[in-house]
This record gives structure tokens, sequence and C-alpha cells, in this order.
């Protein structure tokens, strides 16, 4: 079914990550220098990358570029495939030990290692950066904020930057992983938000009506364009977490853009939304840990 055009809202406004993420990188960049002049440490971070995975290797890369740019010491364990379990819980032991250390970083996936849980509860929850750490999102469950995960934490401030209010609205959620789904839907919750979660068992029908119903809808479940543009609620804001490559080279979200964006109110574009406050995220919890441990 499609709205009638009356209904349809104006084409909607790109919400620009990578503009935001900057703003955020430079302000950021303030409270480090602010802190050295005052005395303190430098914040350091430990990033752990195993194996030789192209877009593993990129996503790194951008962390430490942005480590740079605010004035973190970046520790690069850059570590060979075969690396195994225990060799890393060793590793972590080791980094939660060094009073340099104030972030941890294990780039996911683990080639060899398909589940990672046994490496994140190694890590210090106070070092856990990336927010993934039970004890962390168990304080994010009870609306006590520390070490949030990064990519819900930095959506959050891309909702702060439309003109879109967020308490009272219906949101739904598409996808329940644990590192974006599922915290998204507590991050939204907190914020007064009606928070409606689908998952791969929900059936087509129910998705639709309440991609339909969404004043905000967030889409990450990595499934090239799953979620018609057609879809979207006049006026509503989407956010676009995945980020898939065509066969002919195109990277595309889980949303159709082109049909979301003449609905949408703003729209996050893929590559250049989500992927870029994730990365500014990181950093922010980093500085965060740092000041706490001072």
């Amino acid at each position: 079914m499609t709205a009638p055009a009356e209904a349809l809202a104006p084409t909607s406004r790109i919400l620009d990550g990578r503009r935001i993420a900057e703003a955020l990188l430079d302000d950021l960049k303030l409270r480090v220098d602010a802190r050295i002049a005052a005395g303190g440490s430098r914040p350091g971070l430990a990033v752990v990358l195993v194996g030789g995975d192209p877009a593993s290797a990129v996503y790194v890369r951008n962390k430490r570029r942005a480590a740079e740019k605010v004035g973190i010491e970046a520790f690069d364990h850059d570590l060979p495939e075969g690396t195994t379990e225990a060799e890393l819980l060793a590793l972590i032991d080791r980094l939660n030990a060094d009073p340099k250390i104030h972030g941890i970083l294990i780039q996911l996936p683990l080639p060899g290692i398909p589940d990672a849980n046994r490496l994140i509860q190694r890590i210090d929850p106070r070092k856990d950066v990336d927010g993934f750490h039970p004890q962390n999102v168990g304080h994010l469950a009870l609306r006590e904020f520390g070490l949030r995960p990064c990519t819900p934490r930095g959506i959050v401030t891309l909702l702060a930057h439309t003109d879109q209010p967020v308490r009272g609205r219906n949101a739904t959620i598409v996808g329940v992983s644990n590192h974006v789904g599922r915290p998204m839907g507590l991050e939204l919750m907190i914020a007064g938000c009606t928070v409606t979660s689908c998952h791969r068992f929900t059936p087509k029908q129910v998705l639709e009506q309440a991609v339909r119903n969404a004043d905000i809808l967030v889409v990450a479940v990595g499934i090239p364009q799953l979620i018609p543009g057609e879809w979207v609620k006049p006026g509503a804001v989407v956010i676009d977490v995945g980020i898939n490559r065509l066969d002919d080279g195109r990277l595309v979200g889980d949303v159709g853009f082109e049909a979301a964006a003449q609905r949408a109110s703003w729209i996050t574009p893929v590559p250049g939304g989500v992927g870029p406050m994730t990365v500014a995220t990181l950093m922010q919890n980093t500085i965060e840990a740092a000041e706490a441990a001072a």
C-alpha cells in the first residue's frame, strides 16, 4: 500500500554522521588537551586486531586515526590469524593490569573464535570501551550510564541533531544483536520511546506494520535493502545501521534508501551515517574511562 502523495514528507534531510562525528571528535580533543594541561595522563587505547580480514583492517585503521586526531595514544596489537583464545585471554590480563591503558578494543569478528563472549567478559569493565561487558550492559538496563555500547550511544547522539522529538515517540528496531539491537532498545526506552523490536522470527506482515508505525526506525540486520522504503512512515527518522556490498560493488544499507528518502524527515546515508558515529563514540568512551580512572 502506498500513501497518498499529500501524506508524504518532503524529501528527507540527510543525517550526516561524518559531520556530526567530526564535531564530536573536535570537542573530545579539547577535553584531552585540557586533561594533559592539568597534569593528567594521556588516555590510552589498546587496539587488538587478529588476522588480515580487509574489512576489520579498515575499521581498525579508522579507529586508530580517530584516536590520533583527539590525542589518545593507541597501543597496537596486530596478531596472526592463528592466535588462540588462551593467548588472547593472557593479553587481556596484561592490558587490564597496565595503568597506561584506559580502554581495550578487541576487533570483532575473531578468526577461528566464533564466540567472543569469554574474551569480552575477561576485559575489566572499567576498560570495556566497546560497552559490551555484561556489567556495562546491566548498568544501562538500570539507567546507570557508564560505558555504553558505541553504536547505540552514537545513534542517540545522531537523534539529538534532528529537530524531531524522541520522548513519547514510537520506535521500531529491526535486529536484536547484543551489540546494537538490544542495547538500542534500552537506550530508546530510557529516552521515553515506546519500543517495538523485530527479528528474524517476526512475520513479514507484523514487521511491515511495525515499520509503518515507527516515528523512529533503526534497522541493523545486515541484509541489503530488507526494508522497502515505501514502508517508512511519512516524517519518520530513519537510522540505517547496515552496510552491505552488492555484487556490482555498491554499498547499500538495510533500507531502500531512495524511496525512504522521499518519506522520512531525516535519514542516515550508507556509508557516512552510523559508522563514523560508532568510531567517535568509542573515543568518547575511552576518554570517559580515563577520566574515571584518574
